[in-house]
């Protein structure tokens, strides 16, 4: 469910960037101690996966505050995309943080380097995975109302730091307790994998909003569904959607009756659009009118594809 107004959304979407950054600060400050402390190379990794999180999550509150800014005269769809690009740029810090981790593990792996100590590793991980489960559960909530695509891309990484954290006190507990000397950078080569596969995860998901993707299936068809309540209108077609930050836009053709008078049909395009809106809050809704039996590009399947036709076949 979402909040009913954008500034309610964006509100929501600055708060969870701010908590976002503060517990990225507070796990860089435990983390680093932590490395000093043990010489571990899975907690190297997790430090620089925390320090990358800070980084990330400043360019999310500035990505949440640009999308938030209504339209004007130069960006009339507003700046909803800038979410996207923000979590693009954190796509890339996470493919280097992963690269970097990666190598020097490898160079720890080759060189048999052990931890010096293991207490204070698992300790801070372990408060590590506590301060990410409560953020987490505030992202879910706040991803639930505004649907940011750059708060979401946070919330994935922060998801990858729990199996992280995880591992390294798995690491640790095998190189200092069990004696297996490669384990620890056997680990950072796992994590730097891990935090890879977040990174092309993510990324897809901003790239889609990027390229205007549609919407999934099942929600278009739920769209058609709640036009179709309305049976003036004699076909849907031309249908088109997309989604940029937390704004859903949708544009589509309809049929009606040739004869009816443009107030008549400015009427129930009126009941149309509140009933759409009504059950897609917050959408921006462009619906173009056709005399019935109007053909506009004959062949063409993407244009003159009748949605409520496919809708009935469905059911």
């Amino acid at each position: 469910m979402r909040s009913g107004s954008a500034s309610e959304r964006a509100s929501l979407g600055r708060s969870a960037a701010v908590a976002s950054i503060a517990t990225a600060v507070l796990l860089v400050a435990l983390k680093l101690w932590a490395v000093w402390q043990t010489n571990s190379m899975a907690l190297l990794g997790s430090l620089a996966d925390s320090a990358l999180d800070l980084v990330a999550s400043l360019v999310t509150l500035l990505g949440v505050i640009v999308a938030a800014r209504p339209a004007d005269r130069t960006h009339r769809f507003g700046h909803g995309k800038a979410e996207a690009l923000a979590a693009i740029f954190q796509v890339m810090l996470i493919a280097l943080s992963a690269a970097g981790i990666a190598m020097r593990s490898g160079e720890a792996l080759v060189a048999g380097q052990r931890v010096a100590g293991a207490q204070e590793g698992i300790l801070v991980s372990v408060i590590a995975i506590v301060a990410t489960l409560a953020l987490l559960a505030y992202q879910r909530f706040v991803i639930a109302r505004t649907r940011s695509i750059a708060i979401t891309a946070d919330h994935v990484h922060y998801q990858s730091d729990l199996l992280l954290n995880l591992a390294v006190i798995v690491a640790l507990v095998l190189d200092r307790y069990a004696g297996l000397s490669g384990a620890d950078p056997l680990f950072g080569l796992g994590i730097a994998a891990w935090l890879l596969w977040g990174a092309w995860r993510a990324g897809g998901n901003a790239i889609d909003h990027l390229m205007d993707r549609e919407w999934p299936d099942a929600k278009r068809q739920q769209f058609v569904a709640v036009a179709a309540r309305h049976p003036e209108l004699s076909r849907l077609h031309d249908l088109r959607t997309r989604t940029s930050g937390g704004v859903d836009f949708v544009q589509f053709h309809v049929d009606l009756d040739g004869n009816k008078s443009i107030a008549e049909a400015h009427d129930i395009l009126e009941a149309v659009e509140q009933d759409l809106c009504r059950e897609f809050p917050g959408i921006e809704l462009l619906i173009h009118v056709d005399p019935a039996g109007h053909v506009d590009e004959p062949g063409n399947m993407l244009v003159e594809q009748d949605e409520f036709a496919k809708l009935e076949s469905n059911e």
